[in-house]
């Protein structure tokens, strides 16, 4: 049943790609890290090969469309924060109820966001199944949105590159890019866990020279 569903995706997706091009991916983007329906892999993956290598257009454009892929990703998840955010509680059951999302998966993903507070939002863009829902408790949490939309831009970039980077070489392999993806998830993760430290860091350092310099003359004088 499952092979079935994703074979009738894959060929709906490709007349889409036939029509509309890259203007489809995009779209579907948005109304993936939105929704969470139709998985992010199947749509950049089935991009990368149909898109790019079927072209055989140069390896290094998967960067400038990873770019492209991040800001429609980014989009699309801006509109769940907002309606978490301005709708709370009641609005996020509805959008359960709408596009059937379980409401323990939201529960896990609030305490995921509780445990790890903002950066989730930064490293959780390259964890499958965390990657959409962590949009609702940002919102709930009324996450700076210009915050949330800086770590989403970031994580859904080295997301959506990965993933057009596996379909350019695996397209037409959707199993060996599935096994792909669980293999790498953990380095993605770490990669993710990496950055925000490195990022981590460098505030707490730009924090301690200010605090440190010194007062200015017209400062001391008084």
């Amino acid at each position: 049943m499952l092979g079935q569903l994703e074979n009738y995706i894959v060929t709906n997706l490709q007349n889409i790609y036939d029509v509309m091009g890259w203007l489809g991916v995009n779209g579907l983007l948005v109304f993936e890290n939105a929704t969470g329906i139709i998985p992010s892999e199947i749509i950049l993956g089935l991009a990368g090969w149909m898109l790019l290598a079927a072209h055989e257009a140069p390896f290094h454009n998967i960067f400038f469309w990873g770019a492209v892929a991040a800001i429609a990703s980014s989009t699309g998840a801006s509109i769940t924060y907002w309606a978490a955010k301005l709708g709370g509680r009641p609005i996020v059951d509805v959008m359960a109820k709408w596009f059937r999302i379980d409401l323990q998966h939201i529960i896990q993903a609030e305490q995921k966001f509780q445990k790890w507070g903002s950066s989730i939002v930064l490293f959780g863009r390259m964890i499958p199944g965390v990657r959409t829902l962590i949009n609702i408790p940002a919102g709930l949490a009324r996450m700076p949105f210009m915050k949330f939309l800086g770590y989403t831009l970031v994580g859904t970039y080295l997301w959506c590159t990965f993933l057009l980077g596996a379909g350019y070489f695996f397209g037409h392999e959707w199993m060996q890019i599935s096994d792909l993806i669980k293999g790498a998830a953990p380095l993605l993760l770490g990669a993710g866990l990496l950055l925000w430290v490195c990022f981590f860091i460098y505030r707490k350092v730009k924090q301690r020279q200010k605090k440190e310099a010194p007062l200015p003359v017209s400062e001391k004088i008084s």
